[in-house]
């Protein structure tokens, strides 16, 4: 809580109170979860699709009673995970190591699409009641939000995801006075766990919801009225910190608005009458980098290994899993752009924790600007110690930034991230008013990621995750029967395909964060959070209704006509 709340409301002019919901969805990676097991003169090894190598080592030594010198894991390559692929490995990883220890024989389980549908964690439903105090001319005077998150049946991840959903609970937004009170409700349903945003999408949705629907109600223009609040360097966040670096969102919109021409479409759309009719949504967004608060610190306490082989090779040592961003090219492009030597001279092989020191998980949108940085500062000092045919391994461990206000977990307040990337998207759209079908006809974005180490591959991202964001508002839906899933396989549950989007004019602005290798920032996550929001504003101005619940299908559309 920021501000006083309850003195807000009380002299408030005007109270709105607006309810949203969002459903599942299924991570969908290519690859089902599957492992392998082998227990042999005494030492527990596992091979397996996975995301988080020493999540799965910390389970086995538990269950096994094993140290680190007895538990080995394996990361093969792996296709995708988008959070699929961090908790739940650790589950499958005990039952076959457990198969493996009672028979003596390798064990390999391999799930068919059907089960991993049925029985994975998916992205929690969530349900989020926005209640806002405004003055008489229509200003935002506090905020108060009670968000409920569908755990399923056990806790697991839960309540971090929950964490930061809170903390994105008013998403690009600075407002003079929030609370924001969050709960997990465990039902009698599949447990839910990590997707690609962790609890932000559902949230970043129901507050530009909220704030497009606040102008329509108090008669402002929706872009002006939303500008006026983004947050800029030296805003207090929603948890009490504060914004220590730039907030570049002015030139992202400028940018955006250029190009989508939104104003003249905005004035184009207005009375259609005809059977298509098209609209133009907005959204802005944003996503932390990085664990929340002083995880980093007090829970990672990341190590990262650079060496040198005599044959003038460099290797990358961490365990960091690939599983589709890249993050093995980045981390090498790095390391051979700080020694001054090719690309083709260094190497990062998959994480094997026989090898590889704990650099931490690959999750967080952290990969790149905490476990990046490492290896570039190992790379300076093994480029100010080079020997020609000389071995040596560099270690460096994390460090943390000086945070302008520490984070208090008891309190739930102070800095919750040490930076965050921002992001803009306008998206044309044309709803058929007879069959209720829509169609993308363009997208455009603008991302601040700090630094792009590698364009290409940071493109790859941001179609990727924003593809899944539009999916996440439109076709993705799924629903529970008596407790089960019933949408368990591709032929009833929606993925897009390349038939279901657009052409993406996508941008980068650079707005270098000092803390990140070569000023980089945490990125896979960001480009998911604003697709939801801008497909249902195009609907919404397209057809001039207000939609408070994803997936927008096409039987929702249908309702509303």
């Amino acid at each position: 809580e920021t501000g006083d709340v309850d003195a807000a409301f009380a002299g408030a002019a005007e109270i709105v109170e607006e309810t949203f919901e969002t459903g599942y969805q299924e991570q969908a990676y290519i690859e089902p979860q599957g492992m392998i097991a082998e227990w042999e003169d005494g030492i527990m090894t596992l091979r397996g699709t996975l995301q988080c190598p020493y999540y799965v080592q910390t389970s086995i030594k538990h269950a096994f009673e094993l140290d680190d010198a007895h538990v080995r894991i394996i990361q093969t390559a792996t296709g995708g995970g988008f959070g699929g692929k961090e908790e739940y490995p650790s589950v499958v990883g005990c039952q076959v190591a457990a198969a493996a220890y009672v028979t003596g024989k390798p064990v390999k389980y391999i799930f068919k699409r059907q089960e991993d549908m049925e029985v994975t964690t998916k992205r929690h439903p969530s349900r989020s009641v926005y209640r806002t105090a405004l003055d008489a001319d229509g200003n935002i005077l506090a905020m108060d939000i009670d968000c409920m998150y569908d755990g399923g049946a056990y806790p697991g991840l839960s309540s971090v995801v929950l964490q930061r959903g809170l903390i994105c609970a008013t998403s690009v937004y600075t407002i003079p006075a929030v609370r924001a009170h969050g709960s997990i409700n465990l039902t009698n349903t599949v447990p839910n766990g990590a997707f690609r945003g962790f609890g932000a999408p559902q949230t970043t949705f129901a507050m530009e919801q909220h704030m497009v629907h606040l102008a329509k109600k108090t008669g402002q223009d929706i872009l002006d009225f939303r500008l006026r609040y983004v947050a800029k360097k030296g805003d207090h966040t929603a948890t009490g910190g504060r914004h220590a670096y730039d907030v570049i969102m002015p030139q992202l919109v400028e940018r955006v608005l250029a190009k989508s021409d939104y104003h003249n479409k905005v004035r184009e759309f207005q009375n259609q009458t005809g059977r298509c009719r098209r609209g133009i949504g907005f959204a802005m967004f944003s996503h932390g980098c990085g664990f929340t608060g002083s995880a980093e610190r007090d829970l990672l306490k990341s190590i990262a290994h650079l060496v040198k082989h005599k044959d003038n090779r460099v290797e990358v040592r961490v365990a960091n899993s690939d599983i589709g961003q890249g993050i093995k090219t980045t981390l090498c492009k790095i390391a051979a752009e700080t020694l001054g030597i090719p690309y083709e001279q260094v190497f990062c092989n998959n994480p094997d924790t026989f090898v590889v020191p704990d650099s931490g998980p690959t999750v967080a949108s952290r990969s790149l600007m905490i476990v990046g940085r490492l290896i570039q500062r190992a790379a300076e000092r093994m480029k100010a110690e080079w020997e020609d045919g000389v071995e040596k391994l560099y270690e460096e461990h994390f460090v943390e930034e000086p945070a302008t206000i520490p984070w208090d977990m008891d309190k739930f307040c102070g800095d919750a991230y040490p930076v965050y990337s921002w992001g803009v998207y306008a998206l044309e759209t044309e709803v058929d008013t007879v069959t209720a079908k829509t169609e993308l006809i363009h997208l455009w974005g603008a991302y601040d990621v700090g630094t792009c180490a590698d364009e290409t591959i940071m493109l790859g991202q941001m179609m990727g995750g924003l593809t899944q964001g539009l999916a996440y508002g439109s076709i993705e839906e799924m629903v529970t029967v008596d407790g089960k899933i019933k949408q368990n396989a591709f032929n009833s549950y929606n993925i897009p395909t390349a038939q279901d989007v657009c052409d993406f004019d996508l941008e980068f602005i650079d707005n270098p964060y000092e803390w990140g290798p070569y000023g980089g920032k945490g990125a896979g996550e960001l480009p998911l959070n604003g697709g939801a929001p801008v497909f249902v504003q195009s609907v919404e101005n397209a057809l001039g209704v207000e939609i408070n619940k994803i997936p927008c299908t096409v039987e929702t559309i249908m309702e509303y006509l």
